[in-house]
């Protein structure tokens, strides 16, 4: 009877001394591997201007379909997106948009803390995109 409390005792001790492996996760943030998928994120080109042209690869690709885009063609600019959504809802962040890609307009950044409260506010326009 008392066999198995020293036992359990032991083992006990063996990981209280041991180091922790856990972590302190708002104060300690978890670092990610180099091929984690996590927010996209639009590239700008030197001018300032998003380098998404418009060919919608990236929304053909998708396969949960939460890429949105509205082209427009002017005569100076040429042809780019004038709205570019994605729900997050919705993403499975797959990365085939950024394989897709041929100018590499969209990438996917380290960023993995998205948790909201609303549907809404997993809605990223093209302002958020750029900006994160």
């Amino acid at each position: 009877m008392i066999v198995p409390l020293i036992k359990g005792l032991s083992l006990t001790l063996k990981h209280f001394f041991s180091k922790p492996i856990t972590i302190q996760y708002p104060e300690e943030k978890f670092e990610c591997y180099p091929g984690f998928r996590g927010l996209h994120r639009l590239r700008t080109d030197e001018d300032g201007r998003a380098k998404c042209v418009a060919c919608q690869l990236c929304a053909t690709v998708c396969p949960s379909g939460c890429i949105h885009i509205e082209v427009v063609e002017d005569d100076e600019l040429g042809r780019y997106a004038k709205r570019y959504e994605i729900d997050l809802a919705r993403c499975i962040f797959c990365g085939f948009c950024v394989e897709a890609c041929p100018v590499g307009a969209i990438v996917m950044t380290p960023k993995y803390e998205l948790a909201d409260y609303s549907r809404e506010a997993m809605q990223y326009d093209k302002g958020m995109l750029l900006r994160k």
